[in-house]
């Protein structure tokens, strides 16, 4: 590993002098998160997802990246992305005297104009991200992660409209050369279509996605979510329980579709009054047997007011279709991929948090719920808060999760406190807290407080006592460089 990181490393600085050589410009920018977490119940009992592990009561967590942008001109440029990832103090890389090197690649990616034109291009490792409204988090409840990708924007209509697409390959197991002499359907590729749409006080961006999923893909092995959060794979957020609970398991076909569709919407036209919206409909494994297949609906609206100098009021509210009483017709909940949402930086949702093992992890998807924030409130320079309150009610049915952890175990497929039964809710209360020591360098301080209500039948007495047994209380300091 130090000689991969000295490779990195060697090839960046081989890059920047070929550059310079060149006339390229070369520009550096970054960051390094570094903090200390205070989390006790964590995944509201203090174990992991399956109860098999303790979550320790204080972890400090470090993290770096860096990206170079080599810029031969407006039309032409190359980006390289060097991370250390959400480390802990004492482990990996931040072990005494011979750590494990962890640096990674996590953005690769070109991108130019064909000559004369605005077409863009942008192909390689890259961020990527369903169109969404910016309002929860900027992100997408289906995917928003860095992915490779080749992807196009064409303006038709500058600043008013314009045709994106794109092809992602999100898996190949088995890479340029399958196990057997026989073709293995081992890959899971996306196409992707957006029409961003701006007029005065207004924008609108209808989207389509369409996947083709094989079966030999490592859907499993794929883990998807931050650190500390609950962690899924692909596999639990695209298939149904009753793929892997009910005889026979797997997929019948060597490879199955998925499709979505939705549209973000927001609108400024009432400005200090600001509304955003999502619908987004999604299903896959159609063609299969009828206990393999998902679908469902995920909808989602906010407002908010910034017409005062010292606070932005903020509410919410989301509705997502749940699991009925069976597993043997498939899951009625929206397949996911590497989901990113969250309204206000609630403490429930890994979406927008600065610092890392800071939520509570809930899934919005087979759940309904609101928020309601004061943002952006300052009455000192350089001094601001976010007080954000949130509440999310289950939409799955007990029936469906109960029958599936007593085949797979309670966090084989479901997890406690993750996914929610009609039965159950979750609400939490968080104030964050950001001081500008120096333009590009903040002091961030962040409490939360969450409480569960969970089903004895459905999760088992020890999680739901263990749950009992106290409540979830998470204090967060750390420093945030930008450079």
């Amino acid at each position: 590993m130090k000689r991969l990181l000295a490779l990195v490393l060697l090839a960046a600085m081989s890059l920047a002098a070929s550059a310079a050589q060149a006339d390229t410009d070369v520009k550096m920018a970054g960051d390094v998160r570094i903090h200390a977490n205070w989390f006790q119940k964590r995944n509201y009992t203090g174990w992991s997802g399956d109860g098999t592990q303790t979550a320790d009561p204080m972890t400090v967590w470090e993290r770096f990246r860096l990206r170079t942008d080599f810029i031969a001109g407006e039309e032409l440029k190359f980006r390289l992305g060097i991370r250390v990832n959400d480390a802990a103090w004492g482990h990996g890389t931040m072990t005494v005297d011979n750590p494990a090197v962890s640096v990674d690649v996590y953005q690769a990616f070109l991108q130019f104009k064909w000559p004369g034109t605005d077409v863009e291009f942008t192909i390689g490792r890259q961020p990527f991200t369903v169109a969404h409204s910016t309002f929860f988090g900027g992100s997408s409840i289906i995917l928003d992660t860095e992915v490779a990708a080749a992807v196009v924007s064409i303006p038709v209509v500058k600043d008013v409209f314009a045709v994106q697409g794109a092809f992602l390959r999100l898996l190949d197991t088995n890479k340029d050369f399958d196990t057997t002499t026989k073709q293995v359907p081992d890959e899971f590729d996306a196409y992707y279509l957006s029409l961003p749409i701006t007029m005065e006080g207004v924008s609108a961006t209808p989207w389509a996605m369409l996947a083709v999923a094989g079966r030999a893909a490592d859907y499993a092995g794929t883990s998807v979510g931050g650190a500390g959060s609950y962690n899924s794979t692909l596999a639990t957020n695209l298939f149904s329980a009753g793929q892997f609970a009910i005889d026979p398991t797997g997929s019948r076909n060597g490879q199955n579709v998925y499709w979505w569709t939705g549209a973000a919407l927001e609108v400024t036209a009432l400005d200090p009054f600001k509304f955003y919206a999502d619908v987004i409909y999604g299903e896959g494994n159609g063609s299969d047997r009828a206990k393999n297949r998902r679908g469902g609906l995920f909808l989602d609206v906010a407002a908010e007011y910034t017409g005062f100098d010292s606070v932005t009021p903020q509410v919410s509210f989301w509705w997502s279709t749940g699991e009925d009483g069976s597993l043997r017709n498939g899951s009625e909940r929206l397949p996911q991929l590497v989901p990113a949402w969250g309204a206000s930086t609630s403490m429930l949702f890994d979406s927008d948090q600065a610092f890392v093992a800071s939520t509570m992890g809930v899934n919005p998807v087979g759940a309904w719920g609101f928020t309601a924030s004061l943002n952006k409130v300052s009455f000192l320079k350089d001094l601001t808060h976010r007080l954000t309150a949130a509440y999310a009610h289950g939409n799955n049915s007990s029936s469906a999760l109960r029958t599936a952890n007593e085949i797979l175990g309670v966090g084989g497929f479901f997890q406690m406190g993750r996914d929610l039964t009609v039965n159950e809710y979750v609400v939490a209360v968080n104030l964050d807290n950001t001081y500008a020591i120096y333009d590009n360098l903040a002091l961030m301080a962040n409490v939360g407080w969450s409480h569960g209500e969970f089903e004895r039948s459905v999760w088992g007495r020890n999680f739901v006592n263990q749950a009992k047994s106290g409540e979830a209380f998470l204090a967060v300091v750390g420093l945030q460089y930008k450079f």
